[in-house]
């Protein structure tokens, strides 16, 4: 009976080594070997797919990792080539100012002019940097108060007047006379930018741009919609994404950092609601869906 007891025992020990050498042979596999199946024993065969399903997983995420640090590394390429463009001609249009001293008035508001455009150009591209540097080195965090949330997109209307003005824009708005929200004001007000932004950037000229906001079965609901290029599915479903731009261009004034629509999203979600966007027959629309409970009136 010992002797049986002690078969038995070494057969068992022997037969947990050989699983035990199998399922460290296909860990290793998994960070040495991603590209071959996992192969195990057939009594081992749950664990075999189930390291096959993390094998997977991995490789996608490696390459999404890949492909988002190489958009990232892309863009700052591009950002820092576009850099010498509008400083070249900023200080080549003061340069002709200082040097010229016969240019008539006319010519200097020109010159001026376009050294402005040139050097506000230049901002933003500076701020693009500093927002990519935010978004990789900190994690946003919330400031709240109750503010008026009205009162704030008449403000930021009021702001966005000269760029509805450059395309001939008009706005239509529906919104209660006063809408309280509890809510960062600071970061809200940047969802909205974003938003109002890229509607700006992607409507067609003399077309109108349509804001609503209201609230209902206690979700409180903000839609921007602007007339412009229907946007292909394959782009809509990575509008969110970091360093994703819809026009790919860099010679585009339209073509930013691909940061705000995804910072927006994180915005929203921080406060505990879902931003969506779909896009048909030349609309563009974008929503944004927060709790409103009673303490936010």
């Amino acid at each position: 009976m010992l002797a049986g007891a002690l078969i038995c025992g070494y057969r068992y020990l022997s037969r947990s080594c050989t699983y035990l050498d199998e399922l460290l042979t296909a860990s290793d596999s998994l960070w040495k070997h991603q590209e071959d199946t996992v192969t195990m024993s057939a009594d081992l065969r749950e664990a075999a797919l189930h390291m096959n399903e993390v094998r997977l997983n991995l490789i996608e995420s490696q390459k999404a990792a890949e492909a988002a640090e190489q958009r990232k590394n892309d863009l700052v390429v591009y950002l820092a080539h576009d850099l010498k463009t509008p400083l070249t001609s900023v200080i080549g249009y003061l340069t002709l100012l200082h040097d010229e001293k016969e240019i008539s008035p006319a010519l200097q508001e020109k010159y001026l002019g376009v050294a402005l455009e040139k050097a506000e150009r230049l901002e933003d591209l500076i701020n693009e940097f500093f927002d990519i540097t935010r978004f990789n080195l900190t994690h946003l965090t919330l400031d709240v108060s109750r503010i008026n949330l009205t009162r704030m997109l008449e403000q930021t209307l009021y702001e966005f007047a000269p760029m509805f003005a450059e395309k001939q824009l008009d706005t239509s708005v529906q919104a209660p006379a006063d809408l309280y929200f509890l809510c960062d004001p600071d970061k809200l007000q940047r969802v909205l930018d974003n938003l109002l932004r890229n509607a700006v950037n992607y409507s067609f000229p003399e077309s109108v741009i349509k804001i609503r906001l209201y609230v209902d079965m206690g979700i409180l609901t903000l839609i921007v919609e602007n007339e412009g290029s229907t946007i292909p599915p394959e782009k809509l479903e990575r509008i969110f994404e970091q360093f994703f731009r819809l026009d790919s261009s860099r010679a585009s004034r339209n073509g930013g950092a691909g940061l705000g629509l995804a910072i927006a999203k994180e915005i929203v979600e921080l406060h505990g609601g879902k931003i969506s966007a779909e896009s048909h027959d030349n609309h563009v629309i974008f929503q944004v869906d927060l709790p409103y409970s009673s303490g936010n009136r």
